[in-house]
């Protein structure tokens, strides 16, 4: 069994919390969202409430991944004149502010094929992006830009659902790295109450075939969640709980939002 080795600040990531014996805490925001500068305010916000990493949406016309609260917000984000460029403008402000965590892009492969594949891994090793999560690339047709994330020293992450096969986990090897974005469920994103019970064993069979960190998205909403997922996952992701707050409270009290929000899921509130 072979995996890619590729240096990044994502794998380093996972090493140090690891020898820490913590878990990643990964929040998704969608860039633009409630307004179209309030990302810059909210991503440093949430690392204050304990976020280790950094999900940054890619707002996109037809998310097929997503369920209605991030599409919601992704309408939103388009509406307030949201592009694949202030994304990488977004990212590179934060760097600039003072941002030092993973920050990784989760978006859809139709922008990023029309803003070009060497320029968009380019543009985005220079802005401080340091992975792309692309929910409709699928493994047997990602050879292209996964070797131009390796050139850039970028990390290319795939998901898998409890509906993987094995031949489609084993196919990764050699292509993803950073991590593996595990699905907890058979559907699209949004809170759900409970945690499958299937999981432990669904995140066995996945370690059993590739030798990368494995976090865990969809439907993650509370601490508890956030526990019972960490004792067998290497991180935990939370995106549409995230966003419902926020389309809860004015726009302007985003920042706070998110900060006890992370608070709260950490176990600190």
């Amino acid at each position: 069994m072979t995996t890619a080795t590729t240096p990044s600040r994502i794998a380093g990531h996972f090493a140090e919390l690891a020898s820490q014996n913590r878990k990643a805490l990964v929040p998704y925001v969608t860039v633009g969202h409630p307004t179209k500068e309030s990302t810059l305010e909210i991503v440093p916000a949430l690392i204050e409430g304990g976020a280790t990493m950094v999900e940054l949406g890619v707002p996109f016309s037809d998310p097929l991944a997503d369920g209605p609260t991030i599409q919601r917000s992704g309408f939103k984000a388009l509406q307030n004149g949201v592009t694949l460029a202030f994304c990488l403008e977004t990212a590179r402000d934060l760097r600039a502010g003072g941002v030092e965590v993973p920050l990784i892009f989760m978006g859809y492969y139709n922008p990023i094929l029309r803003y070009g594949l060497e320029r968009f891994v380019a543009d985005c090793a220079e802005a401080g992006v340091d992975g792309f999560i692309i929910p409709d690339l699928p493994p047997d047709e990602s050879a292209e830009l996964a070797a131009i994330s390796r050139k850039h020293q970028r990390d290319l992450i795939f998901m898998v659902a409890p509906t993987s096969r094995d031949q489609h986990i084993e196919s990764l090897n050699g292509q993803a790295s950073g991590f593996v974005y595990c699905v907890s469920i058979t559907g699209v994103t949004g809170a759900r109450d409970d945690v499958s019970v299937d999981l432990p064993a669904f995140l066995a069979r996945v370690r059993s075939k590739l030798e990368l960190p494995l976090a865990v998205g969809f439907g993650i909403s509370t601490p508890e969640h956030v526990r019972e997922i960490g004792r067998d996952a290497d991180g935990v992701i939370v995106g549409s709980a995230l966003i419902s707050r926020f389309d809860e409270a004015d726009p302007a009290d985003a920042p706070t939002v998110a900060r006890e929000f992370m608070r709260y899921l950490s176990g600190q509130a």
